[in-house]
């Protein structure tokens, strides 16, 4: 938070005061008391709101008959906060320490904690160390382990009086227990060790066993902490949450294949154990590779909506993998030239900017262009062979219309009300294609020629810090999110329909198998995502998948194919093809992904070449375009 934040939020807890303090003068209390409640949420370091506090608590005839102002129904932070303060000023330390702890828990980045009694050296010796142990274990519940440098300052203060507490309690199981799991989350291995196995030294128990072994894991001691949670399960077999830990932590140390045997153990007494059965399939996606295990593991998130772990864990797996958890990028030799003339400070987003490329590339490039800089133009010299602008089937969709190499949306624009909509639901990345899916439910009720116009029509990021971004750094990626989001709100029309005869299919067919580009994409995306959800339609969008790789990929031989990567992903995400078809994807993408990370070999000369042509505004005799070559040079004038 800067200066002004701070000043403004200061201000504005100051005006809650003055109010407060009319409302005591007129003898208003439970009024007073709202806006100190309101002043402390606002800013809970107003020390005017604390003096307030006292104020009232002398109206209201001692701190102890003050707390009846803050009823517990509804309340807001703040009034917690000034409960705490009050039970601490009535001499009443342990709920005192419950309040404030639920407070620091709720909101742990804002600074509750830096309250005077909270540091009396004093108080270690008034709180019973049952107390702190309660407080201890109710906050580290909430905290996140480890816990995020921006939430260190707030819990600071109540961390330093857990150490003290556990120096004077030298002889307290449990509270060595709970600080063990505190100072782990502060990144203080050595202490969380040594009052882990304090308290295991003390009284060994299952709560201690499974503390040290955290500790020591966190300590860089993964085979001690294994050692120590396997001789608990032999000890007590009961606890099959301890045999999933034992588990992924075997896969986190490179031995998922033992870990896997742990978790059979735990299935066989547990079958739809709402851990142990999704940490399987991550396991075997260790093992396996490929994307079989993350279907199954969603197919069981539909059929176990409330296995959060799940969900948990199909997040980590899909995240930043191509389709699977994000827009794939584009691969455009003019995307390339747009990222350099939006990253030098002197091109303005006005200028006009004439961009002449070698070969004709996706039309979608022209809109991201466009969108970086709108007085732009961009021309292409050559026409490649195979031509990129012939659909791949006859198509009744028809999202472009070309006048020699110059590609021109085919379809008005969309409304403003389906526009902003989906400006609204899209998004550059989603925790699986199911979820993708389903937030795409949304844009159901917009018409098909509506959306299929957004796909040529998109609108502006939206005006928060990651569309300023994407305006300013990557609009192709915006305008690649807009179309894949488009494409599922199809994937949604008339859902009622049965799906081979369904009017949703044939939409999205007919862009997949349109003129190249990234429509083809997000048509085979919101296919994918069908597929993912619906077990029904697999067989079909796998093999229209396969169709449109293969044609494709038959083009790469002759000339670059952008979009071939991108679809090889898609098709690695169909564990159910056969393997002929994974293996041909998953060599496909290898070269294509090689080809695309080397340099042009002729960069300088095709940059001379370009220049001099645009200078003279003459166009450059053609020249058969270099195999499996496409590049782009451009200037701003």
């Amino acid at each position: 938070m800067d200066e002004r934040d701070e000043r403004d939020e200061r201000l504005e807890a100051e005006g809650e005061v003055a109010v407060a303090r009319l409302a005591i003068g007129s003898g208003d209390l439970g009024h007073a008391a709202k806006h100190l409640g309101n002043a402390l949420t606002t800013d809970p370091r107003c020390p005017d709101a604390y003096e307030a506090l006292s104020e009232l608590a002398a109206a209201a005839g001692g701190h102890a008959a003050a707390l009846e102002l803050f009823p517990e129904d509804e309340p807001c932070i703040g009034s917690i906060a000034c409960v705490a303060q009050l039970h601490a000023a009535a001499g009443q330390w342990e709920p005192a320490l419950s309040a404030l702890t639920s407070v620091i828990g709720a909101d742990p980045e804002r600074p509750w904690a830096e309250v005077a009694w909270l540091a009396d050296p004093a108080l270690p010796g008034r709180l019973s160390p049952d107390a702190v142990t309660r407080a201890v274990a109710g906050l580290s519940r909430n905290l996140p382990d480890p816990l995020p440098p921006q939430l260190r300052d707030g819990v600071q203060p109540f961390y330093a009086l857990v150490r003290a507490c556990v120096a004077a309690r030298p002889e307290h199981t449990l509270l060595h227990a709970m600080a063990s799991a505190l100072a782990r989350r502060f990144g203080d291995t050595a202490d969380a060790v040594t009052w882990a196995e304090r308290a295991q030294q003390l009284e060994p128990g299952h709560t201690q066993a499974v503390i040290l072994g955290s500790a020591l894991n966190a300590a860089g001691r993964p085979d001690d902490a294994l050692a120590v949670w396997e001789a608990e399960i032999a000890r007590d077999p009961s606890d099959l949450h301890l045999y999933v830990d034992v588990a992924e932590l075997y896969g986190k140390t490179g031995r998922p294949a033992e870990g896997l045997a742990w978790l059979d153990r735990a299935l066989a007494a547990e079958p739809d154990h709402p851990k142990a059965a999704p940490a399987a399939f991550a396991l075997r996606h260790a093992v396996d590779g490929g994307t079989k295990h993350l279907l199954a593991l969603s197919d069981h998130l539909r059929a176990h909506p409330d296995h959060n772990y799940a969900a948990h864990l199909l997040n980590g797996l899909c995240d930043n993998e191509p389709w699977l958890g994000h827009v794939h990028h584009a691969l455009e030799a003019s995307v390339n030239v747009l990222h350099q003339m939006l990253a030098n400070p002197e091109t303005a987003r006005d200028h006009e900017i004439e961009l002449l490329g070698s070969a004709l590339e996706a039309p979608s490039t022209r809109l991201a262009l466009r969108m970086g800089f709108p007085r732009s133009k961009l021309d292409y010299q050559a026409l490649p062979s195979p031509d990129p602008r012939v659909p791949q089937y006859r198509v009744d969709t028809a999202l472009w219309e070309f006048e020699g190499l110059d590609a021109r949306p085919a379809i008005a624009p969309p409304s403003p009300e389906a526009a902003e909509l989906v400006r609204q639901v899209a998004a550059l990345s989603w925790s699986a294609p199911g979820a993708a899916y389903d937030h795409a439910v949304r844009l159901a009720g917009l018409s098909a020629e509506d959306l299929l116009a957004v796909c040529v029509h998109p609108p502006l990021p939206r005006e928060d810090e990651q569309g300023a971004y994407l305006l300013g750094r990557q609009p192709e990626m915006w305008v690649r999110a807009v179309q894949t989001f488009a494409c599922l709100g199809l994937a949604h029309h008339r859902a009622d329909e049965p799906w081979l005869d369904s009017r949703r299919r044939t939409l999205l067919t007919h862009l997949l198998f349109g003129p190249e580009d990234w429509t083809n994409e997000a048509a085979g995306f919101a296919l994918l995502a069908t597929a993912w959800s619906d077990p029904t339609t697999r067989d079909d969008i796998g093999a229209l998948l396969v169709d449109r790789m293969m044609a494709v990929g038959k083009a790469w031989q002759d000339r670059d194919a952008t979009i071939l990567a991108s679809l090889c992903h898609l098709v690695l995400a169909c564990p159910w093809l056969q393997p002929t078809f994974l293996d041909l994807a998953d060599k496909m993408l290898s070269a294509a992904t090689e080809f695309h990370a080397q340099p042009a070999p002729d960069a300088a000369d095709r940059q001379a070449e370009i220049t001099a042509a645009l200078k003279s505004r003459t166009t450059p005799h053609p020249r058969k375009p270099r195999s499996l070559l496409t590049r782009l040079f451009g200037r701003s004038r």
